[in-house]
């Protein structure tokens, strides 16, 4: 199954290395197996593949974007562990299982998200990880939001309440404290529905690195993302 993507926010936050980085390894270790589901841009996967795990397949509906990060493979850009395919979870084939299914950023934008996940969980292999990292609080929700289309935004009971069946929560927090004020300020005040490459630079370089010490400081119980993942038992 193809879609197209209505939003035209990933070039923009492509460049948001500082923020890719730390949460990337808030969410590693990620096994040999891995699916991302969807890849976006490929620019995502440049942060979290490290290129040892066997096989890292990169799931997107959107036929454009697909090309994108079948031609960052292509160039090496990508390790060539990599491998890009069109569709959804449910055009996966019913044997495969994967150590860890990634939806970065993704599940938002799923008007059944809670379906989704319980797809995707079986396609776990035992002992497997499904991670999820979404935008956090429905109170910021913001003209941004609309506009790249997405359905919601979680807390962390929100997400805990799709938990799929069979799988255990192994851990729930937020992260990027500071940058859950800079939401709060554009959903008041600026109401953007898109932030300016300047902006996400100065979020990334400055503000980031400070909720890397604040969010350990509060023990990570607000901010602008919630993460949260689950274990199938083995």
């Amino acid at each position: 199954m193809t879609e197209t993507y209505i939003g035209n926010e990933l070039e923009i936050f492509a460049n948001a290395l500082r923020w890719k980085a730390y949460f990337s390894g808030t969410l590693a270790p990620y096994g040999k197996k891995v699916l991302e589901v969807g890849a976006g841009l490929g620019a995502t996967t440049s942060i979290l593949c490290d290129g040892s795990q066997e096989e890292w397949l990169c799931l997107e509906p959107d036929l454009q974007l697909l090309a994108q990060v079948e031609a960052r493979i292509r160039s090496g850009e990508l390790p060539a562990c990599c491998h890009a395919r069109a569709g959804t979870v449910r055009d996966l084939a019913p044997g495969a299982l994967f150590d860890s299914i990634l939806y970065i950023d993704v599940l938002e934008h799923i008007k059944e998200d809670q379906a989704e996940l319980e797809h995707a969980a079986r396609h776990l292999a035992p002992g497997g990880r499904l991670i999820v990292l979404s935008p956090a609080y429905s109170f910021l929700y913001s003209p941004f939001d609309e506009s790249i289309g997405h359905y919601r935004r979680y807390t962390r009971a929100s997400l805990t309440l799709l938990t799929p069946p069979a799988c255990k929560i192994v851990r729930s927090m937020y992260l990027d404290s500071v940058g859950l004020f800079t939401s709060l300020a554009n959903r008041l005040f600026l109401k953007q529905s898109m932030p300016t490459q300047a902006q996400i630079l100065f979020w990334d370089r400055n503000l980031v690195p400070l909720s890397k010490i604040i969010d350990r400081l509060i023990g990570f119980r607000f901010g602008r993302s919630v993460i949260v993942i689950w274990e199938r038992p083995q």
